[in-house]
């Protein structure tokens, strides 16, 4: 896949029990490369399929490019990301929101992040009133930050 990433993320402190009663899908996801500018390459495992992503600086809007690996790519490249690795577990609800709750040494953190499909869409979002405070521009909380230096 090549193409954009139009996104903004909320800090949620307390879902609603029917959005907690959605499946969740586990995510296990490594940093191979973090530049300065905030450039990244990952890898992620979700629901037995294993992705490379590479994504560009950036807030609201990220270049990205993503190719699928075999699941022994990813055991390849897994290692490599020790020290950069964060888990969740991802609930995906109507409106394109995703909520992603965080395990680990991040465990209690939960996140809204609802994709668009331009800018103009996300400036009109309208979050629904149990997402928390909006952090899409706070690089503490950009998942890249969250695997190296844990919570903000």
């Amino acid at each position: 896949m090549t193409g954009f990433e139009i996104e903004r993320k909320w800090l949620v402190e307390d879902p609603p029990a029917t959005v907690l009663a959605v499946a969740g899908e586990e995510i296990d996801q490594g940093y191979l490369a973090i530049a300065a500018d905030g450039t990244e390459v990952r890898v992620r495992r979700r629901a037995g399929r294993c992705f490379l992503t590479v994504k560009s600086a950036g807030g609201l809007v990220r270049g990205e490019r993503e190719v699928e690996l075999s699941p022994e790519q990813f055991e390849v490249l897994w290692p490599a990301t020790e020290g950069r690795r964060l888990e969740k577990v991802r609930r995906i609800l109507p409106g394109r929101i995703e909520l992603d709750h965080y395990g680990g040494a991040l465990s209690g953190l939960v996140v809204a992040e609802v994709e668009f499909a331009d800018a103009d869409a996300a400036a009109r979002f309208d979050p629904p009133d149990w997402f928390g405070r909006e952090v899409t521009g706070e690089n503490a909380y950009k998942n890249q930050r969250l695997a190296v230096d844990g919570l903000p």
